[in-house]
Protein backbone atom coordinates (compact mmCIF):
# COMPACT_ATOMS: atom_id res chain seq x y z
CA UNK A 1 0.00 0.00 0.00
CA UNK A 2 1.24 2.97 -0.70
CA UNK A 3 3.00 5.27 2.13
CA UNK A 4 0.33 8.46 1.49
CA UNK A 5 -2.67 6.18 1.55
CA UNK A 6 -1.55 3.83 4.47
CA UNK A 7 -2.90 4.87 8.25
CA UNK A 8 -1.97 8.16 9.66
CA UNK A 9 2.13 8.71 10.68
CA UNK A 10 3.00 8.92 14.09
CA UNK A 11 3.98 12.69 14.35
CA UNK A 12 8.01 11.53 14.16
CA UNK A 13 7.71 10.37 11.07
CA UNK A 14 5.45 12.15 9.11
CA UNK A 15 8.37 13.64 7.20
CA UNK A 16 8.50 10.26 5.38
CA UNK A 17 5.68 10.77 3.36
CA UNK A 18 7.40 13.06 1.08
CA UNK A 19 9.32 10.18 -1.26
CA UNK A 20 12.79 12.19 -2.03
CA UNK A 21 13.14 12.71 2.21
CA UNK A 22 11.76 9.00 2.49
CA UNK A 23 14.61 7.81 0.19
CA UNK A 24 17.72 9.82 1.51
CA UNK A 25 16.80 9.68 5.10
CA UNK A 26 16.62 5.52 4.46
CA UNK A 27 19.79 5.72 2.72
CA UNK A 28 21.43 7.53 5.33
CA UNK A 29 20.40 5.28 7.35
CA UNK A 30 22.00 3.04 6.21
CA UNK A 31 25.20 4.65 5.65
CA UNK A 32 25.41 5.42 9.35
CA UNK A 33 24.99 1.88 10.20
CA UNK A 34 27.88 1.25 8.38
CA UNK A 35 29.70 4.20 10.21
CA UNK A 36 28.68 3.04 13.21
CA UNK A 37 30.08 -1.22 12.62
CA UNK A 38 33.29 0.86 11.03
CA UNK A 39 33.85 2.59 14.22
CA UNK A 40 33.78 -0.54 16.28
CA UNK A 41 35.50 -2.03 13.89
CA UNK A 42 38.48 0.42 14.24
CA UNK A 43 37.79 0.61 18.23
CA UNK A 44 38.77 -3.23 18.94
CA UNK A 45 41.21 -3.38 16.07
CA UNK A 46 43.47 -1.12 18.09
CA UNK A 47 42.87 -2.49 21.28
CA UNK A 48 44.68 -5.46 19.38
CA UNK A 49 47.28 -3.31 17.74
CA UNK A 50 48.11 -1.06 20.97
CA UNK A 51 45.85 -1.40 23.73
CA UNK A 52 47.01 1.45 25.82
CA UNK A 53 44.50 4.36 26.83
CA UNK A 54 45.67 7.21 24.99
CA UNK A 55 45.94 5.05 21.36
CA UNK A 56 42.24 3.43 22.05
CA UNK A 57 40.40 7.00 22.45
CA UNK A 58 42.84 8.72 19.07
CA UNK A 59 40.73 6.47 17.47
CA UNK A 60 37.41 8.58 18.71
CA UNK A 61 39.89 11.65 18.11
CA UNK A 62 40.77 11.14 14.90
CA UNK A 63 37.18 10.13 13.49
CA UNK A 64 36.27 13.47 15.06
CA UNK A 65 38.80 16.00 14.47
CA UNK A 66 38.26 16.03 10.83
CA UNK A 67 34.92 17.43 11.27
CA UNK A 68 36.79 20.36 13.45
CA UNK A 69 39.56 20.92 10.51
CA UNK A 70 37.33 20.78 7.50
CA UNK A 71 33.85 21.97 8.85
CA UNK A 72 33.88 25.60 7.63
CA UNK A 73 34.96 25.24 4.45
CA UNK A 74 32.55 22.10 3.89
CA UNK A 75 29.75 24.23 5.12
CA UNK A 76 30.78 26.87 2.94
CA UNK A 77 31.53 24.47 -0.34
CA UNK A 78 27.93 23.45 0.61
CA UNK A 79 26.15 26.60 0.03
CA UNK A 80 27.82 27.54 -2.93
CA UNK A 81 28.08 24.52 -5.00
CA UNK A 82 25.47 22.17 -6.33
CA UNK A 83 24.84 20.54 -3.23
CA UNK A 84 24.09 17.12 -4.97
CA UNK A 85 26.98 16.27 -6.02
CA UNK A 86 29.08 17.62 -3.36
CA UNK A 87 27.42 14.93 -1.15
CA UNK A 88 28.28 12.37 -3.73
CA UNK A 89 31.84 13.24 -3.72
CA UNK A 90 31.96 13.04 0.05
CA UNK A 91 30.31 9.50 0.21
CA UNK A 92 32.26 7.80 -2.89
CA UNK A 93 35.80 9.63 -0.87
CA UNK A 94 34.64 7.38 2.39
CA UNK A 95 33.89 4.49 0.08
CA UNK A 96 37.17 4.45 -1.49
CA UNK A 97 38.66 5.14 1.93
CA UNK A 98 36.84 2.01 3.89
CA UNK A 99 37.97 -0.44 0.53
CA UNK A 100 41.40 0.58 1.11
CA UNK A 101 41.52 0.06 5.39
CA UNK A 102 39.57 -3.39 4.36
CA UNK A 103 42.23 -4.43 2.13
CA UNK A 104 45.30 -3.51 4.38
CA UNK A 105 43.56 -4.91 7.34
CA UNK A 106 42.61 -8.15 5.07
CA UNK A 107 46.58 -8.52 4.27
CA UNK A 108 47.92 -7.61 8.16
CA UNK A 109 49.52 -4.87 6.69
CA UNK A 110 48.09 -2.22 9.20
CA UNK A 111 50.04 -0.85 12.19
CA UNK A 112 48.17 1.65 14.48
CA UNK A 113 49.14 4.49 12.95
CA UNK A 114 47.81 3.63 9.49
CA UNK A 115 44.34 2.52 11.76
CA UNK A 116 44.52 6.25 12.89
CA UNK A 117 45.24 7.75 9.14
CA UNK A 118 42.26 5.63 7.63
CA UNK A 119 40.18 6.62 10.19
CA UNK A 120 41.03 10.29 10.01
CA UNK A 121 40.63 9.86 5.96
CA UNK A 122 36.71 8.51 6.54
CA UNK A 123 36.70 11.45 9.22
CA UNK A 124 36.84 14.04 6.32
CA UNK A 125 34.36 12.41 4.00
CA UNK A 126 32.22 12.36 7.04
CA UNK A 127 33.26 16.65 7.57
CA UNK A 128 32.63 17.45 4.12
CA UNK A 129 28.85 15.39 4.64
CA UNK A 130 27.52 16.37 7.52
CA UNK A 131 26.80 20.44 7.24
CA UNK A 132 25.71 19.45 3.46
CA UNK A 133 22.82 17.06 4.65
CA UNK A 134 21.64 18.96 7.64
CA UNK A 135 21.15 21.71 5.32
CA UNK A 136 19.83 19.56 2.49
CA UNK A 137 16.87 18.92 5.36
CA UNK A 138 14.76 22.15 4.60
CA UNK A 139 14.57 21.14 0.71
CA UNK A 140 13.42 17.81 1.17
CA UNK A 141 10.05 18.64 3.53
CA UNK A 142 7.75 21.91 3.79
CA UNK A 143 8.32 23.96 6.93
CA UNK A 144 5.42 23.03 8.83
CA UNK A 145 7.76 19.33 8.93
CA UNK A 146 11.06 20.84 9.02
CA UNK A 147 11.23 20.01 13.24
CA UNK A 148 9.78 16.56 13.16
CA UNK A 149 12.61 15.79 9.90
CA UNK A 150 15.50 17.17 12.21
CA UNK A 151 14.16 14.94 15.17
CA UNK A 152 13.48 12.12 12.75
CA UNK A 153 17.39 12.46 11.64
CA UNK A 154 18.44 12.02 14.73
CA UNK A 155 15.95 8.76 15.82
CA UNK A 156 17.97 7.58 12.68
CA UNK A 157 21.15 8.35 13.67
CA UNK A 158 20.92 6.65 17.12
CA UNK A 159 18.59 3.24 15.21
CA UNK A 160 22.39 3.15 13.74
CA UNK A 161 24.06 3.35 16.63
CA UNK A 162 21.58 0.49 18.18
CA UNK A 163 22.29 -1.79 15.34
CA UNK A 164 25.57 -0.81 13.65
CA UNK A 165 27.58 -1.70 17.03
CA UNK A 166 25.81 -4.80 17.04
CA UNK A 167 26.88 -5.73 13.61
CA UNK A 168 30.18 -4.71 14.14
CA UNK A 169 30.85 -6.32 16.85
CA UNK A 170 29.69 -10.15 15.72
CA UNK A 171 31.27 -9.51 12.11
CA UNK A 172 34.38 -8.75 14.41
CA UNK A 173 33.80 -11.81 15.50
CA UNK A 174 32.84 -13.86 12.79
CA UNK A 175 34.94 -12.55 9.64
CA UNK A 176 37.50 -10.13 11.48
CA UNK A 177 37.51 -6.17 11.40
CA UNK A 178 38.37 -5.94 7.88
CA UNK A 179 34.40 -7.54 7.07
CA UNK A 180 33.17 -4.74 9.28
CA UNK A 181 35.14 -2.32 6.95
CA UNK A 182 33.63 -3.78 3.93
CA UNK A 183 30.38 -3.60 5.28
CA UNK A 184 30.55 0.31 5.61
CA UNK A 185 32.24 0.79 1.93
CA UNK A 186 28.31 -1.47 0.95
CA UNK A 187 26.48 0.70 2.87
CA UNK A 188 27.91 3.97 1.35
CA UNK A 189 27.51 2.34 -2.30
CA UNK A 190 23.59 2.67 -1.03
CA UNK A 191 23.41 6.09 0.06
CA UNK A 192 25.53 7.23 -3.49
CA UNK A 193 22.67 5.12 -5.73
CA UNK A 194 20.42 7.36 -3.62
CA UNK A 195 21.79 10.52 -4.23
CA UNK A 196 22.21 9.72 -8.23
CA UNK A 197 18.34 8.93 -8.20
CA UNK A 198 17.86 12.72 -6.19
CA UNK A 199 16.29 15.58 -9.07
CA UNK A 200 17.25 18.43 -7.31
CA UNK A 201 15.72 21.60 -9.20
CA UNK A 202 18.21 23.92 -10.17
CA UNK A 203 18.75 26.83 -7.85
CA UNK A 204 19.76 30.18 -9.82
CA UNK A 205 20.25 33.64 -9.30
CA UNK A 206 21.31 36.78 -10.98
CA UNK A 207 24.01 37.36 -8.52
CA UNK A 208 27.49 35.58 -9.00
CA UNK A 209 28.33 32.80 -6.47
CA UNK A 210 30.28 33.52 -3.49
CA UNK A 211 33.79 32.69 -3.52
CA UNK A 212 35.17 30.03 -1.02
CA UNK A 213 37.32 32.56 1.49
CA UNK A 214 34.70 35.16 1.08
CA UNK A 215 31.93 33.00 2.01
CA UNK A 216 33.31 31.27 5.02
CA UNK A 217 33.54 34.68 6.24
CA UNK A 218 30.26 35.51 5.67
CA UNK A 219 29.23 32.37 7.60
CA UNK A 220 31.92 33.66 10.46
CA UNK A 221 30.16 36.84 10.75
CA UNK A 222 26.81 35.75 11.14
CA UNK A 223 27.45 33.23 14.14
CA UNK A 224 29.26 36.27 15.79
CA UNK A 225 26.18 38.30 15.32
CA UNK A 226 23.84 35.98 16.07
CA UNK A 227 23.19 35.35 19.76
CA UNK A 228 20.64 32.26 19.53
CA UNK A 229 23.60 30.15 17.26
CA UNK A 230 26.04 31.66 20.03
CA UNK A 231 24.01 29.72 22.92
CA UNK A 232 23.40 27.11 21.20
CA UNK A 233 27.43 26.24 20.45
CA UNK A 234 28.19 27.21 24.28
CA UNK A 235 25.44 25.14 25.47
CA UNK A 236 26.73 22.08 22.61
CA UNK A 237 30.42 22.21 23.71
CA UNK A 238 29.82 22.20 27.63
CA UNK A 239 27.52 19.35 27.02
CA UNK A 240 29.80 17.11 24.52
CA UNK A 241 33.32 18.07 25.75
CA UNK A 242 32.41 15.83 29.01
CA UNK A 243 30.12 13.00 27.59
CA UNK A 244 33.06 12.27 24.84
CA UNK A 245 34.66 10.36 27.54
CA UNK A 246 32.22 7.74 27.37
CA UNK A 247 32.99 7.19 23.42
CA UNK A 248 36.79 7.33 24.39
CA UNK A 249 36.80 4.66 26.92
CA UNK A 250 34.05 2.65 26.36
CA UNK A 251 36.30 -0.10 24.10
CA UNK A 252 38.37 -0.21 27.26
CA UNK A 253 35.69 -0.21 29.69
CA UNK A 254 34.34 -2.88 28.69
CA UNK A 255 37.91 -4.82 27.84
CA UNK A 256 39.70 -4.03 31.38
CA UNK A 257 37.12 -3.11 33.67
CA UNK A 258 33.87 -5.44 32.99
CA UNK A 259 36.77 -8.30 31.45
CA UNK A 260 34.45 -8.76 28.47
CA UNK A 261 34.50 -9.05 24.30
CA UNK A 262 33.84 -7.48 21.45
CA UNK A 263 30.26 -9.00 21.20
CA UNK A 264 29.53 -6.72 24.48
CA UNK A 265 31.36 -4.00 22.85
CA UNK A 266 28.82 -3.41 20.59
CA UNK A 267 25.76 -5.05 22.59
CA UNK A 268 26.64 -1.91 25.10
CA UNK A 269 26.56 0.65 22.50
CA UNK A 270 23.68 -1.17 21.09
CA UNK A 271 21.95 -0.81 24.23
CA UNK A 272 22.68 2.81 24.42
CA UNK A 273 21.42 3.14 20.76
CA UNK A 274 17.88 1.59 21.93
CA UNK A 275 17.51 4.01 24.43
CA UNK A 276 18.14 6.84 22.20
CA UNK A 277 15.38 5.63 19.82
CA UNK A 278 12.71 4.83 22.10
CA UNK A 279 13.51 8.45 24.18
CA UNK A 280 13.05 9.84 20.39
CA UNK A 281 9.65 8.83 20.80
CA UNK A 282 9.58 10.49 24.24
CA UNK A 283 10.81 13.83 22.83
CA UNK A 284 7.77 15.25 22.05
CA UNK A 285 5.79 15.00 25.15
CA UNK A 286 8.96 15.91 26.86
CA UNK A 287 8.74 19.66 24.89
CA UNK A 288 5.50 20.07 25.94
CA UNK A 289 6.53 20.17 29.42
CA UNK A 290 10.32 21.78 29.06
CA UNK A 291 11.32 24.49 27.20
CA UNK A 292 14.82 23.85 25.38
CA UNK A 293 17.27 25.37 27.33
CA UNK A 294 15.56 22.79 30.31
CA UNK A 295 15.72 20.22 28.13
CA UNK A 296 19.69 20.08 27.62
CA UNK A 297 20.42 20.92 31.51
CA UNK A 298 18.39 17.95 32.60
CA UNK A 299 19.71 16.08 30.03
CA UNK A 300 23.17 17.16 30.61
CA UNK A 301 22.45 15.77 34.55
CA UNK A 302 21.25 12.73 33.61
CA UNK A 303 24.62 12.09 31.21
CA UNK A 304 26.76 12.95 34.22
CA UNK A 305 24.51 10.07 36.46
CA UNK A 306 25.33 7.74 33.80
CA UNK A 307 28.70 8.34 33.63
CA UNK A 308 29.27 7.98 37.28
CA UNK A 309 27.10 4.95 37.49
CA UNK A 310 29.61 3.12 34.40
CA UNK A 311 32.56 4.39 37.16
CA UNK A 312 31.89 2.51 39.53
CA UNK A 313 30.53 -0.64 37.50
CA UNK A 314 32.15 -3.92 37.75
CA UNK A 315 29.44 -6.04 36.06
CA UNK A 316 27.19 -5.79 32.65
CA UNK A 317 24.00 -5.42 34.79
CA UNK A 318 25.02 -1.89 36.20
CA UNK A 319 26.61 -0.92 33.16
CA UNK A 320 24.05 -1.43 30.46
CA UNK A 321 21.88 1.00 32.59
CA UNK A 322 24.69 3.56 33.00
CA UNK A 323 24.72 2.86 28.91
CA UNK A 324 20.51 3.24 29.00
CA UNK A 325 20.34 6.46 30.63
CA UNK A 326 23.39 7.52 28.13
CA UNK A 327 21.09 7.31 25.35
CA UNK A 328 18.36 9.04 26.70
CA UNK A 329 20.26 11.83 27.95
CA UNK A 330 22.63 11.84 24.69
CA UNK A 331 19.10 12.06 21.93
CA UNK A 332 17.59 14.99 24.17
CA UNK A 333 20.64 17.32 24.22
CA UNK A 334 21.84 16.42 20.58
CA UNK A 335 18.55 16.57 18.89
CA UNK A 336 17.55 19.76 20.68
CA UNK A 337 20.79 21.47 19.88
CA UNK A 338 20.45 20.46 16.25
CA UNK A 339 17.00 21.83 15.91
CA UNK A 340 18.17 25.14 17.58
CA UNK A 341 20.97 25.54 15.15
CA UNK A 342 19.05 24.83 12.32
CA UNK A 343 16.02 27.19 13.43
CA UNK A 344 18.55 29.91 14.17
CA UNK A 345 20.25 29.88 10.55
CA UNK A 346 18.21 31.14 7.08
CA UNK A 347 18.81 29.48 4.04
CA UNK A 348 21.43 31.44 2.68
CA UNK A 349 23.92 30.91 5.19
CA UNK A 350 22.60 27.77 6.99
CA UNK A 351 25.18 24.98 6.01
CA UNK A 352 27.88 27.38 6.78
CA UNK A 353 26.24 27.91 10.30
CA UNK A 354 25.38 24.48 11.02
CA UNK A 355 29.25 23.81 10.04
CA UNK A 356 30.67 26.10 12.38
CA UNK A 357 28.23 24.62 15.26
CA UNK A 358 29.45 21.09 14.06
CA UNK A 359 32.72 22.43 14.24
CA UNK A 360 32.59 23.60 17.93
CA UNK A 361 31.01 20.58 19.27
CA UNK A 362 33.08 17.46 17.24
CA UNK A 363 35.87 19.66 18.12
CA UNK A 364 35.28 19.60 21.97
CA UNK A 365 34.21 15.72 21.58
CA UNK A 366 37.45 14.91 19.98
CA UNK A 367 39.32 17.13 22.83
CA UNK A 368 36.90 15.11 25.48
CA UNK A 369 37.49 11.96 23.86
CA UNK A 370 41.59 12.65 24.26
CA UNK A 371 41.78 14.11 27.60
CA UNK A 372 39.77 11.08 29.20
CA UNK A 373 41.70 8.78 27.59
CA UNK A 374 45.15 10.51 29.17
CA UNK A 375 43.35 10.43 32.63
CA UNK A 376 42.10 6.60 31.65
CA UNK A 377 45.89 6.10 31.35
CA UNK A 378 47.50 7.47 34.87
CA UNK A 379 44.46 6.81 36.82
CA UNK A 380 42.38 4.17 35.51
CA UNK A 381 39.23 4.02 33.52
CA UNK A 382 36.67 4.40 36.55
CA UNK A 383 38.09 7.44 37.95
CA UNK A 384 38.72 9.14 34.48
CA UNK A 385 34.75 8.32 33.99
CA UNK A 386 33.75 9.90 37.30
CA UNK A 387 36.14 13.31 36.78
CA UNK A 388 34.03 13.62 33.60
CA UNK A 389 30.74 12.99 35.66
CA UNK A 390 31.39 15.80 37.86
CA UNK A 391 32.90 18.16 35.75
CA UNK A 392 29.99 17.86 33.36
CA UNK A 393 27.34 18.60 36.43
CA UNK A 394 29.07 21.48 37.15
CA UNK A 395 29.36 22.73 33.61
CA UNK A 396 26.02 22.53 33.02
CA UNK A 397 24.50 24.36 35.91
CA UNK A 398 27.57 27.41 35.02
CA UNK A 399 26.08 27.57 31.35
CA UNK A 400 22.49 27.48 31.99
CA UNK A 401 21.95 31.35 32.10
CA UNK A 402 22.61 31.24 28.73
CA UNK A 403 19.02 30.37 26.91
CA UNK A 404 18.71 28.30 23.54
CA UNK A 405 16.08 30.28 20.77
CA UNK A 406 14.65 27.13 19.17
CA UNK A 407 11.42 29.43 17.79
CA UNK A 408 11.84 32.69 16.35
CA UNK A 409 8.89 34.46 16.04
CA UNK A 410 7.99 36.20 12.87
CA UNK A 411 7.32 39.66 12.60
CA UNK A 412 6.14 42.05 10.01
CA UNK A 413 7.93 45.25 9.19
CA UNK A 414 5.44 47.83 10.23
CA UNK A 415 6.85 50.81 9.35
CA UNK A 416 8.75 51.15 5.60
CA UNK A 417 12.25 51.50 5.37
CA UNK A 418 13.99 53.76 3.31
CA UNK A 419 15.62 52.91 -0.36
CA UNK A 420 18.49 54.20 -1.50
CA UNK A 421 18.38 55.87 -4.90
CA UNK A 422 19.94 54.16 -8.11
CA UNK A 423 23.20 54.35 -9.20
CA UNK A 424 24.56 56.94 -11.67
CA UNK A 425 24.75 55.69 -15.01
CA UNK A 426 28.39 56.49 -15.56
CA UNK A 427 29.22 54.83 -12.42
CA UNK A 428 27.69 51.25 -13.32
CA UNK A 429 30.72 49.79 -14.87
CA UNK A 430 32.80 50.19 -11.83
CA UNK A 431 30.13 47.75 -9.62
CA UNK A 432 30.60 44.35 -9.72
CA UNK A 433 32.44 42.22 -7.32
CA UNK A 434 35.55 43.52 -8.18
CA UNK A 435 34.43 47.07 -6.75
CA UNK A 436 36.17 47.64 -3.67
CA UNK A 437 34.30 48.39 -0.39
CA UNK A 438 31.26 50.08 -0.28
CA UNK A 439 30.21 51.95 2.47
CA UNK A 440 26.34 52.59 3.22
CA UNK A 441 24.77 55.39 5.79
CA UNK A 442 21.38 56.23 6.75
CA UNK A 443 20.87 59.43 8.50
CA UNK A 444 18.10 59.68 11.51
CA UNK A 445 16.51 62.27 13.09
CA UNK A 446 15.57 61.03 16.64
CA UNK A 447 13.69 62.92 19.65
CA UNK A 448 16.67 63.37 22.55
CA UNK A 449 13.69 61.92 24.79
CA UNK A 450 13.81 58.72 22.92
CA UNK A 451 17.68 58.75 22.40
CA UNK A 452 17.71 54.95 24.85
CA UNK A 453 14.94 53.56 23.06
CA UNK A 454 16.75 54.36 19.80
CA UNK A 455 20.06 52.75 21.14
CA UNK A 456 18.53 49.46 22.18
CA UNK A 457 17.12 49.37 18.66
CA UNK A 458 19.91 50.34 17.29
CA UNK A 459 22.21 47.29 18.98
CA UNK A 460 19.48 45.13 17.07
CA UNK A 461 20.19 46.86 14.01
CA UNK A 462 23.92 46.34 14.38
CA UNK A 463 23.36 42.71 14.94
CA UNK A 464 20.92 42.41 11.60
CA UNK A 465 23.63 44.35 9.09
CA UNK A 466 26.68 42.04 10.54
CA UNK A 467 24.44 39.00 10.07
CA UNK A 468 23.78 40.06 6.68
CA UNK A 469 27.67 40.77 5.43
CA UNK A 470 28.83 44.30 6.57
CA UNK A 471 32.32 43.85 7.60
CA UNK A 472 32.14 47.12 9.97
CA UNK A 473 29.48 49.07 11.55
CA UNK A 474 29.42 51.95 13.41
CA UNK A 475 26.97 54.67 14.83
CA UNK A 476 27.16 58.20 15.13
CA UNK A 477 25.63 61.14 17.18
CA UNK A 478 25.78 64.69 16.06
CA UNK A 479 27.77 66.83 18.95
CA UNK A 480 26.07 69.91 17.72
CA UNK A 481 22.70 68.58 17.08
CA UNK A 482 21.86 65.70 19.20
CA UNK A 483 18.74 64.94 17.13
CA UNK A 484 21.02 63.89 13.90
CA UNK A 485 22.10 60.29 14.15
CA UNK A 486 23.92 58.67 11.07
CA UNK A 487 24.29 55.02 10.85
CA UNK A 488 27.46 53.72 8.21
CA UNK A 489 28.67 50.03 7.54
CA UNK A 490 30.79 48.51 4.85
CA UNK A 491 30.47 45.98 3.22
CA UNK A 492 33.42 44.29 0.75
CA UNK A 493 31.70 44.77 -2.76
CA UNK A 494 29.21 45.94 -4.76
CA UNK A 495 27.83 42.50 -5.10
CA UNK A 496 27.94 41.45 -1.57
CA UNK A 497 25.91 44.73 -1.04
CA UNK A 498 23.32 43.92 -3.70
CA UNK A 499 23.15 40.26 -1.62
CA UNK A 500 22.31 41.96 1.72
CA UNK A 501 18.45 42.15 0.64
CA UNK A 502 18.49 38.69 -0.35
CA UNK A 503 19.77 37.74 3.08
CA UNK A 504 17.34 39.75 5.17
CA UNK A 505 14.84 37.83 6.94
CA UNK A 506 11.02 38.94 8.11
CA UNK A 507 12.56 39.57 11.67
CA UNK A 508 15.33 41.11 10.61
CA UNK A 509 13.07 43.91 8.68
CA UNK A 510 11.13 43.73 11.79
CA UNK A 511 14.09 45.16 13.46
CA UNK A 512 14.66 47.66 10.81
CA UNK A 513 11.11 48.72 10.70
CA UNK A 514 11.54 49.61 14.16
CA UNK A 515 14.36 52.15 13.97
CA UNK A 516 13.03 53.66 11.35
CA UNK A 517 9.75 54.35 13.19
CA UNK A 518 11.84 56.35 15.68
CA UNK A 519 12.92 58.46 12.87
CA UNK A 520 10.96 62.40 13.00
CA UNK A 521 10.18 63.94 10.04
CA UNK A 522 8.29 64.33 6.88
CA UNK A 523 10.13 62.01 5.27
CA UNK A 524 11.62 58.64 5.48
CA UNK A 525 15.46 58.08 6.80
CA UNK A 526 18.09 59.70 3.95
CA UNK A 527 19.77 56.57 3.12
CA UNK A 528 23.17 57.11 0.59
CA UNK A 529 25.92 54.62 -0.82
CA UNK A 530 29.59 55.17 -1.37
CA UNK A 531 32.34 53.82 -3.59
CA UNK A 532 35.73 53.29 -1.82
CA UNK A 533 38.34 55.40 -3.89
CA UNK A 534 41.95 55.00 -4.19
CA UNK A 535 43.50 58.27 -4.18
Amino acid sequence: MPLSRSLPLPRAFAPLRHATFRTLWLATLASNIGMWVQNTGAGWLMTSLDPSPFMVSLVQAASMLPVFLLALPSGALADIVDRRRFLIGAQAWILAMALILSALTSADALGPWGLLALTFAIGAGSAMNFPAWAATTPELVPREDLVQAIALNGIGFNLARAVGPAIGGFAIAAAGPETAFALNAVAFLVLILALFAWRRPGIGGRLPKEHLVSAMRAGLRFVSASPAMQATILRACTFFLFTAAVWGLLPLFVRQQLGLGPEAFGLMLGVMGFSAVASGFALPALRGRLDASGMVFWASVLASVAMAILAVSRHWLPAALGMLLYGAAWITAGSTLAAAAQLAAPAWVRARAIAIYQLSFFGMMALGAALAGWLGGRFGVGPALGAAAAAGAVAAVLVRPWRLDTVVQQQRAATPTPQPEAPSAELVELLGERSGRVLEAVRYRIDPAERPDFLAVMQEVRRVRLRSGAMTWRLYEDVAHPERWVELWAVASWTEHLREEQRLTEEDRATLSRAVALHRGEALPETARYLNVQP
